[in-house]
């Protein structure tokens, strides 16, 4: 099998750009990149993960700064050919900065910077991302972020539940989507989305912190998991 590479984008503030490469070179004949935020060569990826931290330091809003540095360019041509892009908790913020997908990120319902773990319940098992995954399957994932309420005009969130756009809500243990297992504020519990095209998804959980029973959860390594079949698949 030829060698697969996949780009994670490294901003200055990025703290999850290695626990994602860790995650990603764990998988046979895949090969992680770091591309640095100044850079226009994508290197020959075949898919392109934004990590969390604090692009820029968060400063005006998270991700808005983010969004317009050089490599953005190129991510956002590369995702509008069809080919995956992932963000995760900052990088779901770039994503929507970038346009990349719809809505919005404010601050935390109680204006507090939260970081533990929390359930989400997989919606939607049929993306190039969950299918390894069960449909309303639990999972245990942490979070760390200031500006996770995900919001969006009532059209918006109308398309996305019609169209299955909503991957993963803020659960219980039990799978129940109620306002106490919502630990931000999002509208209708929303933990991520992905887009219409199907190839850009984001998320405020972390994955990758959910990748190895040392960590407490293997519930992220699925995700990975779907993303790897689909690009060696390809």
């Amino acid at each position: 099998m030829a060698e697969v590479i996949v780009g994670v984008v490294v901003f200055p503030g990025s703290n999850c750009d290695h626990d994602t490469e860790y995650s990603i070179a764990s998988f046979e004949g895949v090969r992680p990149v770091m591309l640095w935020h100044n850079d226009h060569d994508l290197q020959g990826a075949k898919a392109i993960v934004l990590p969390g931290g604090f692009s820029y330091g968060d400063y005006l809003r998270a991700g808005s700064i983010a969004r317009f540095s050089p490599i953005m360019q190129e991510v956002i041509e590369f995702a509008r050919k069809g080919f995956p892009v992932l963000g995760i908790c900052n990088g779901f913020q770039v994503l929507l900065e970038s346009g990349l997908l719809e809505g919005a990120l404010s601050r935390n319902r109680d204006k507090k910077f939260l970081c533990c773990q929390t359930n989400i319940k997989a919606l939607n098992c049929s993306t190039i991302f969950t299918s390894e995954y069960k449909k309303e399957e639990v999972l245990s994932m942490p979070i760390a972020h200031g500006e996770g309420n995900y919001f969006a005009p009532s059209e918006v969130i109308e398309s996305l539940e019609e169209h299955n756009q909503i991957v993963f809500k803020y659960s219980d243990a039990a799978g129940m989507v109620t306002d106490e297992a919502n630990p931000n504020g999002s509208l209708n519990n929303i933990a991520g989305i992905i887009n219409r095209q199907g190839n850009v998804l984001g998320l405020m959980p972390h994955p990758e912190r959910a990748s190895e029973k040392l960590l407490g959860s293997l519930d992220g390594r699925p995700l990975f998991e779907s993303l790897y079949k689909h690009i060696v698949e390809a």
